[in-house]
């Protein structure tokens, strides 16, 4: 088992920028890969980025290309998002994830964390 914490969320205005960590505690962290997913009032869950095992290889939504960076340090079981260039469309609760089996599909991430909201204001 993986448990994960996120941190970082808040309100901020568009242009600005947002920090978004993971802590991860419990199963090697090393050992899984991790993203980003986050979920809009009424809508579904989507992919946001994601991190291989060891950090060399990122994904990307295509909404969020240049503006976000995903990273990790496998030493400090910790995940990030930098958000960048914040757009009101990014308002979401979003969602550290671990483990999973299709790194753009949601619904194949093992672990989650309770979510942190981040509001875009224009």
């Amino acid at each position: 088992q993986v448990h994960l914490v996120e941190s970082g969320g808040g309100l901020v205005e568009a242009g600005g920028s947002l920090r978004l960590s993971c802590a991860a505690s419990g199963r090697t962290f090393g050992s899984i890969a991790m993203g980003w997913l986050r979920q809009a009032p009424g809508k579904d869950r989507e992919f946001v980025a994601a991190i291989s095992r060891s950090g060399i290889n990122t994904y990307y939504a295509d909404s969020v290309k240049v503006r976000f960076t995903i990273s990790r340090d496998n030493a400090k079981n910790t995940v990030w998002l930098q958000m960048n260039s914040l757009k009101p469309e990014d308002t979401a609760v979003y969602y550290c994830a671990g483990a999973p089996r299709n790194y753009y599909e949601p619904k194949t991430y093992d672990y989650w964390g309770q979510g942190t909201q981040v509001t875009v204001s224009s």
